[in-house]
C-alpha cells in the first residue's frame, strides 16, 4: 500500500501525452492507493489537478498511470469523477459525456482494485452514470453523494474520502435550503481536514465553493486569500478566490485574480476558462466604474470565441462556461451602465443552452422598455418565456426557474412603459421574492440585473422613494457594494429628504470607484458633487 503526496513542486518528466507538463506548482495530495510504485507520482499529480477541476490534464495524467499500471483500476476512477466534469455546474449533462464516463466506470469494474476501499471508491462514482438514460441527474448526484458518505464513514483515516463527501455534500446541496445545513456539514469536515493538510489545493478550493452563498462567504476568506498561492499553475485555483471575493464585493482583488486566471487559461489553451474569467473580471470592473477597462475585455470577446473550436477540452469551466460568458459579458456592459438602447440591440446568437440565449433576450427586453422601444421589448418576453417553457420540457427545473424570474422582471418593465403601474410592480415583487428563494449557480458572477434591485429602480421611477431605499438596502445585504444598488440608494435616500444617508451611499461609491474613469458615469457625477458640497459646508 502506497501514500505518495504530490509535493508543492514536481520536476518534469512525465511522458509525452496530449497536454505537456513541465514543473508544476499544484499542491500537495496524500491518496492511498495500491497501484505499482512507479506509478505514485504520476497519480499524485494528477490527484492534484483533479482537486483543481483541471480535468483534461488530470484525464491524461489517469490515463499515463493506468497504462503503465493494467492493474490500477483507481486511475480508471479518477479518469471517470475527472469525465462528470464541474460538480457545481447546473445543467444536464450530455448523453455523450454520460456515456463516456459510464464506460470508465465499466472498464475500472473490470480492472477492479487490490482494496475493498478502492473498489468502494469505483462503485460510489458509478452513482453518477448509473441508469442515467431513466434516472434524473439531481437523484444520481444524490445517490453519489451517500455513497460517499458511506465510504467516509467506514475510513475514518481517509481524508480523501472526507474531502470528496465533503464535495459531494456542498455541489449536491438545495439552492433553496436557506438554513445552508449541507454548506455548513461539509464546510466543518474541510476546515478540520484543511488544519492538518494546509496545502491540500482541494480543501482550499473546496472551502469557497460550500461557502459560496452570501451568508456563508465570509467564511470562505481565508481559503480565498491562500488557494491561489498553493496551487499557482491551475488556471482555476487563480480564478477561484473571486467567487469570495465578489460575494464579498472585494472587487479589486477580483480583478486581479481574473486578470492572472485568464492568462494562465489563455496558455493552456483553456478558452472556457478564459471567457469565465473575464466574465468575472468584468463585472468587477463595471462596478468599480472602470467602464473603459470593461470595454477593452468586450472588445477583445470576438476573438476568445473565435478560439472556442480550437480549446483544449475538459477545463474547470465547462462549454456553457464560455457560451454564458460570452452572451452575459456585452449584456453585463450595457445594462450595468444604463446604456438602455444599446441593450436593445444587442445580437443574440443561439446557443445550444436556452438558458445561455435568455441572457441577451433578458437585456433586450429591459434595453427596449427602458428606452422607449416596447415592441423589441415584447418581442423579447415572448422569447423569456419560451426560453422558460422550453427548460421546464428539457427536465431543468433550476434554469427554469432563473429564466422564468427574468420573464417577470422583463415583464414588469415592459407594463411600466405602458403605463400599467400596479401590473409593474406586482409582477417585480414577485420576481425579487422568488429570486430570494433560490441561489445563483456557479456559472455567473451575480444576477445581470438582481430583481429586487430593479424594483428599487421602478419604485424610484414611481415616485415612492422611501420604499425604493427600502428595497436597494435589501439588495446591499445579498450583493455587497453593487454600484447601481449603492447609488440607487444614494438617490432613494436624497428624494426622501434623508440628506445625511444619501452622502453616506455617495461617500461609499466613491469610495468603491477610486480607479472609476475620469468622467465617469452620471452617478458618480453626482456622488462627487454632493461630497464636496459637504466640504465646503464644513469650511
Amino acid at each position: 500500500m502506497f501514500a505518495f503526496a504530490f509535493s508543492l513542486v514536481l520536476a518534469g518528466g512525465m511522458p509525452a501525452q496530449e497536454h505537456q507538463h513541465g514543473a508544476s506548482q499544484l499542491g500537495t495530495v496524500h491518496f492511498e492507493n495500491s497501484c505499482d510504485p512507479v506509478v505514485q507520482p504520476a497519480f499524485a499529480r494528477a490527484m492534484a489537478l483533479l482537486h483543481s477541476f483541471e480535468f483534461g490534464p488530470a484525464i491524461d495524467g489517469f490515463t499515463s498511470v493506468a497504462h503503465k499500471d493494467r492493474t490500477c483500476g483507481i486511475a480508471l476512477w479518477g479518469i471517470a469523477v475527472a469525465q462528470w466534469g464541474n460538480p457545481f455546474s447546473i445543467g444536464r449533462r450530455p448523453s455523450a459525456q454520460l456515456e463516456a464516463g459510464r464506460s470508465t466506470i465499466e472498464r475500472a469494474r473490470a480492472v477492479g482494485a487490490k482494496t475493498a476501499r478502492e473498489r468502494e471508491y469505483i462503485e460510489a462514482a458509478s452513482a453518477l452514470y448509473d441508469g442515467f438514460k431513466t434516472v434524473d441527474q439531481r437523484t444520481r448526484m444524490i445517490r453519489y453523494r451517500d455513497a460517499m458518505g458511506r465510504l467516509s464513514a467506514g475510513n475514518p483515516g481517509d481524508a480523501e474520502a472526507a474531502a470528496f463527501y465533503a464535495l459531494a455534500l456542498a455541489f449536491a446541496a438545495d439552492p433553496a435550503d436557506k438554513t445552508y445545513a449541507d454548506q455548513l456539514k461539509a464546510g466543518s469536515i474541510l476546515e478540520k481536514l484543511w488544519q492538518a493538510q494546509p496545502q491540500h489545493p482541494g480543501l482550499a478550493h473546496y472551502i469557497i465553493h460550500t461557502y459560496d452563498v452570501p451568508a456563508l462567504a465570509p467564511r470562505a476568506v481565508d481559503a480565498a486569500r491562500r488557494y491561489a498561492q498553493i496551487a499557482p499553475d491551475a488556471p482555476h485555483a487563480l480564478h477561484m478566490p473571486s467567487h469570495t471575493f465578489t460575494r464579498l464585493g472585494y472587487w479589486q482583488d477580483s480583478i486581479d485574480t481574473n486578470i492572472l486566471s485568464a492568462a494562465a487559461a489563455r496558455e493552456a489553451n483553456a478558452t472556457f476558462e478564459e471567457l469565465h474569467a473575464t466574465d468575472y473580471e468584468v463585472y468587477a470592473y463595471l462596478q468599480t466604474g472602470q467602464d473603459a477597462a470593461a470595454k477593452r475585455l468586450v472588445d477583445r470577446l470576438p476573438g476568445m470565441v473565435a478560439r472556442i473550436g480550437t480549446a483544449a477540452a475538459a477545463s474547470a469551466a465547462p462549454p456553457l462556461a464560455g457560451s454564458y460568458a460570452a452572451a452575459a459579458i456585452p449584456a453585463r456592459y450595457a445594462l450595468e451602465r444604463g446604456a438602455w438602447a444599446d441593450a436593445a440591440r444587442l445580437g443574440v446568437h443561439p446557443s445550444p443552452f436556452a438558458y445561455v440565449d435568455a441572457i441577451t433576450w433578458f437585456a433586450r427586453a429591459l434595453g427596449g422598455a427602458r428606452s422607449g422601444d416596447a415592441a423589441t421589448a415584447r418581442a423579447a418576453v415572448a422569447e423569456l418565456q419560451r426560453s422558460a417553457a422550453r427548460l421546464a420540457r428539457e427536465n431543468e427545473p433550476y434554469w427554469a426557474e432563473q429564466v422564468a424570474i427574468q420573464q417577470l422582471g422583463a415583464s414588469a418593465w415592459l407594463a411600466l412603459a405602458e403605463s400599467r403601474s400596479a401590473e409593474a410592480l406586482a409582477a417585480m415583487r414577485e420576481a425579487a421574492d422568488r429570486e430570494d428563494r433560490t441561489e445563483k449557480s456557479a456559472v455567473t458572477p451575480g444576477p445581470l440585473a438582481p430583481a429586487r434591485e430593479l424594483l428599487g429602480e421602478m419604485l424610484l421611477q414611481l415616485g415612492q422613494p422611501k420604499e425604493a431605499l427600502a428595497e436597494f438596502q435589501k439588495t446591499m445585504a445579498k450583493e455587497p457594494n453593487r454600484f447601481r444598488g449603492i447609488a440607487g440608494a444614494a438617490r432613494a435616500a436624497a428624494q426622501a429628504g434623508d440628506t445625511p444617508a444619501s452622502r453616506r451611499y455617495y461617500q461609499q461609491l466613491l469610495q468603491i470607484c477610486a480607479r472609476a474613469d475620469a468622467s465617469g458615469r452620471p452617478e458618480l457625477q453626482a456622488a462627487r458633487a454632493a461630497v464636496k458640497t459637504v466640504e465646503q459646508e464644513d469650511r
